[in-house]
């Protein structure tokens, strides 16, 4: 009997997939355990294993988005034939399956899926619920395929997913090139991209984003950091330090530990906190779980395990999600307005570190300074919470004492 290869879910907020590479071609042998193909999605790439043996017959091509659960292709018994599959979804491009034979290719331009699930965003899906409209009969125009509200409205009130006949009036969000020269390179961003993009974009639009900028000075904290490390013999980073006194603060004040979802607010009490780190490609934020029950040694090696493993590419799916506050250190800038983490209530941006001049007791004396700048969803956290906040984190930055006890 054929084995389905379907795209797995690789973290609670994941809808879909992209085909990065099939690694074997169309008719080979398969071994349960081997990878069969590359995954990407906004968050990681994933290697894909066989769940059983059998002959390789893709249905997708590479490049295709395909949602959770899509069919991606079959494992087939020695003289199998490949079960008929009749429902499709569009494709990000017209790349063909890996095959040595072209009647094994799928229609160019289709990817053969199980069909469940169109992609969409929440308001297409109740206001195609609300009218009765089939999301497969929209013709989607949103980002990356989907269908948005306004399509559904158009299918509404046109009977064909189409939107109005063209004016001279310019799409909105579409950029016009009239008169610009001809691009010397195209390139079509990666999945990861895309997914960061289309992330990043729909935090922005789902959130009421506010940013509150402090300048600290960090001598002391560098100072006591330093002597600890070579006592402990333990490699401890300004990094760690910040994320524990984040953590304790955030269990202090809870609405920073919380997401809103469906104008319902989610309240958690472990402290995950999620660590941007940069790749070539991208952003990923390994997420380090429980940081209140770590000790600083324990956390500093925790984190460096999972930078090493995000900048070899190996993080698993549960290391990646879960997350309610996030990190993320630019060491270079001072100031900067980091973007949320779609769902969460606040991201830390981290400047660089610069000598500056600090007036204290009176005396104008020179210290290292960093700039830390909170993002908050101000549907969620009020500016005198922001406040409280920062107040706490210049506090024990300042004073460090009980973080190297």
């Amino acid at each position: 009997m054929a084995t389905e290869i379907v795209m797995p879910k690789l973290g609670m907020v994941m809808t879909e997939g992209t085909i990065a590479k099939w690694n074997r071609t169309q008719g080979e042998d398969i071994a349960q355990g081997e990878v069969v193909l590359e995954i990407e999605t906004e968050k990681l790439n994933y290697e894909l294993e066989a769940t059983t043996s059998g002959k390789l017959h893709p249905v997708v091509p590479e490049g295709a988005v395909i949602p959770v659960n899509g069919l991606l292709g079959y494992l087939l018994a020695e003289g199998e034939a490949p079960p008929e599959v009749t429902q499709n979804t569009s494709t990000a491009n017209e790349a063909e399956v890996p095959t040595e034979a072209a009647e094994n290719k799928p229609v160019s331009g289709k990817a053969v899926v199980r069909g469940e699930a169109i992609p969409s965003t929440p308001g297409a899906r109740k206001l195609a619920a609300k009218l009765g409209i089939d999301l497969s009969d929209v013709t989607p125009t949103g980002p990356r395929g989907r269908v948005v509200e306004a399509d559904v409205r158009a299918h509404s009130e046109t009977g064909t997913g189409k939107t109005a006949p063209e004016t001279d009036v310019k799409t909105p969000g579409k950029i016009d090139v009239s008169g610009m020269p001809s691009p010397d390179k195209v390139t079509k961003m990666s999945g990861m991209r895309q997914g960061i993009a289309a992330h990043m974009l729909s935090s922005l639009q789902t959130t009421a984003q506010l940013t509150f900028t402090l300048d600290i000075p960090v001598t002391e904290l560098q100072s006591q950091r330093k002597k600890w490390s070579k006592s402990n013999k333990t490699a401890v980073t300004n990094t760690h330090v910040y994320t524990k006194i984040c953590a304790e603060i955030i269990s202090e004040l809870p609405i920073f530990n919380s997401m809103l979802i469906d104008n319902q607010i989610y309240e958690y009490e472990k402290v995950d906190i999620g660590i941007a780190v940069a790749l070539p490609e991208g952003l990923i934020v390994p997420v380090i779980k429980d940081v209140m029950s770590l000790s600083l040694a324990d956390l500093a090696q925790i984190t460096s395990a999972a930078n090493k493993k995000a900048l070899a590419g190996k993080l698993s799916p549960d290391e990646v999600s879960g997350g309610t506050f996030t990190i993320s250190v630019l060491g270079v800038v001072e100031g900067f307005t980091p973007i949320l983490n779609r769902g969460q209530s606040a991201i830390l941006g981290v400047g660089g570190t610069k000598q500056k001049a600090v007036v204290e007791n009176g005396k104008i004396v020179i210290k290292d300074v960093c700039t830390f700048n909170l993002t908050v969803d101000h549907q969620l956290v009020d500016g005198a919470v922001a406040a409280e906040f920062m107040k706490r984190l210049s506090a024990n930055i300042e004073n460090p004492n009980s973080i190297f006890k």
